[in-house]
């Protein structure tokens, strides 16, 4: 199949390396041209604008946008709307927020184009690891660009086979889901980031007690002078807290053990605030995720080790980059 992609950034270019990888031509379009040459020279059809990338696809088109939220993906969306014809489909692969997706894809349907919301998970490690995807939108446009889902999904990998699973959707066990209609995959996405921000403060304030076991405001004889590096990686090893940010806490402890390279101002990208205001909304206690979030506020005033943590959790998924 073919996809034109716009946007080539840390994700975006990955998302379009990974399907060519598979045998799918990509069209690809970035405000930076070098980023457009890069993609190119690795077999990329080069767009100089939406319009061209439109022109160079063949319908019925699929034009997938990885961009911020926000103005830069509205400008986007809006300006696809105008261009792609009846029976094609525009694809959100962004942290947008779920009910801008309802709106967006009311507006594209009266013009006859589909709207798929695709939460994406999978950061810098996407192009050889694969991306969860969580589809939001019509049926009829999933199925037909599913060999797309498919060639970016991890696929069922190493990982065991749930038991009971019998008769369930087979695509899940693949790495993409078709959540529901459009809001539903930005929606799962959003939730799923607002997890993943309790799950990393947990890390790092575990970790900050551990830096800290050795307090002078201990008496001398219960002061203890722990390995960090060394306990983040047995932990990897069969206990019950294994997972994939253990892995870029252990890794990033191992080249830095006193986390010096970091200052521990965490940012959080919009996703965490949804989910607790989706919490005040629905009147959800959501108290362990509303903290991790109010805990990110406070690194920017305040820091400590565990903000360092999470910082470098952040760079080892994401590529985040912290203020200095």
């Amino acid at each position: 199949m073919e996809l034109g992609v716009v946007g080539l950034g840390r994700m975006g270019a990955n998302i379009a390396r990974r399907l060519m990888r598979a045998g799918h031509r990509v069209v690809a379009f970035d405000r930076d041209e070098k980023a457009v040459r890069a993609l190119a020279a690795e077999g990329a059809a080069a767009a100089a604008d939406l319009a061209d990338l439109v022109r160079q696809l063949a319908a019925p088109r699929a034009v997938w946008v990885m961009l911020p939220a926000g103005e830069p993906t509205e400008q986007a969306i809006a300006a696809l709307g105008d261009l792609l014809s009846p029976g094609d489909v525009a694809i959100d692969g962004g942290n947008t927020f779920w009910k801008d997706d309802i709106r967006r894809a009311r507006a594209l349907r009266a013009k006859g184009i589909d709207y798929l919301d695709i939460g994406t998970s999978g950061g810098v490690w996407g192009l050889e690891r694969g991306y969860c995807l969580m589809i939001g939108g019509p049926e009829a446009a999933v199925r037909r660009l599913d060999p797309i889902f498919a060639a970016l999904a991890p696929g069922l990998g190493g990982i065991p086979r749930t038991p009971h699973r019998e008769g369930r959707d087979p695509r899940v066990e693949c790495g993409y889901l078709h959540a529901g209609p459009n809001g539903a995959g930005h929606f799962v996405k959003m939730i799923h980031n607002g997890i993943e921000y309790g799950m990393m403060q947990a890390i790092a304030e575990g970790f900050d007690l551990m830096r800290h076991a050795n307090s002078p405001e201990l008496p001398e004889e219960e002061r203890l002078t722990l390995d960090l590096a060394d306990i983040a990686e047995v932990w990897r090893r069969g206990s019950v807290i294994t997972s994939w940010l253990l892995d870029l806490t252990a890794a990033a402890l191992a080249e830095d053990p006193m986390l010096e390279g970091f200052s521990g101002h965490v940012g959080d990208s919009g996703e965490g605030r949804w989910t607790v205001q989706q919490a005040v909304e629905t009147a959800v206690p959501a108290p362990v995720l509303t903290a991790a979030l109010y805990a990110r506020f406070r690194s920017r005033r305040e820091k400590g080790f565990a903000d360092q943590v999470l910082s470098a959790m952040r760079k080892g998924f994401g590529g985040h980059q912290e203020a200095k």
